[in-house]
């Protein structure tokens, strides 16, 4: 059995590994928004509106988002009347989140700390279970994926959008200068860790190709798999049906 996993360019000890994440993200929770609006020039919100249109949250729906701790596509949903339950493996990001909800007069969300490889929710009760830009920093992504399958209902719908590899010709080598020289700098400048940044930019570049990650829905038992390509497939929608 395989006890080492990649965090970023490096391999380490499966059992380090979530610790390894939680105290990254414990770093950047506070300046995470702002630097997703650096880092992509502000086309993450437009992604994540396209993403929830994918979703079609619906009035009095049950919706699990997962590693959305800073209630970025929550509150998106929560617009569509839906019943969100918001999680996430690390506190501070919880934490983000519901004081930006408190600031923008959003009530109704549920908060909850969950780690994605062990829900603690029954089985067989969201109608939908969304995780954006967070599936790449699970330790077992075939865990999560798993258990993403075992608490949606019958006929309830998986949605994950998470950075992929670009198809456009030329564009890698800019892409990728980007992500490995700028990326962290902007880190560094802005949230004052530049070390973390790096990390994941280099997280994108170990996540499994598009029709790789596709399996890997299916392999944990959803139907219907589709794969929508963003921005030259730099982001990717992934969805797929448990029936």
């Amino acid at each position: 059995m395989n006890d080492r996993v990649s965090f970023g360019y490096q391999d380490v000890d499966v059992s380090e590994k979530t610790a390894m994440v939680g105290q990254l993200f414990s770093k950047v929770a506070a300046k995470y928004d702002i630097m997703n609006d650096v880092m992509s020039g502000g086309m993450h919100r437009v992604w994540k509106d396209r993403f929830v249109r994918r979703v079609k949250p619906q009035n009095g729906e049950a919706i699990l988002d997962m590693a959305g701790g800073t209630g970025d596509v929550a509150f998106r949903m929560a617009e569509h009347n839906a019943d969100i339950t918001v999680s996430d493996i690390n506190q501070e990001m919880l934490d983000v989140g519901i004081e930006r909800a408190m600031d923008r007069g959003i009530d109704g969300l549920v908060w909850s700390r969950q780690n994605a490889e062990e829900l603690s929710f029954s089985s067989n009760v969201f109608d939908a279970y969304t995780i954006v830009f967070g599936i790449r920093n699970v330790t077992h992504i075939d865990k999560a994926l798993k258990e993403a399958h075992r608490v949606l209902k019958y006929g309830g719908r998986f949605y994950c959008m998470e950075f992929s590899t670009t198809e456009w010709p030329g564009f890698k080598e800019i892409y990728d200068l980007y992500s490995h020289k700028v990326m962290p700098k902007f880190g560094g400048m802005i949230a004052q860790d530049e070390d973390s940044y790096r990390y994941l930019a280099e997280s994108i570049r170990r996540f499994p190709p598009m029709p790789k990650f596709e399996q890997m829905i299916r392999d944990a038992g959803f139907s219907r798999t589709r794969v929508e390509p963003i921005f030259g497939g730099a982001v990717a929608i992934h969805s797929g049906w448990k029936v």
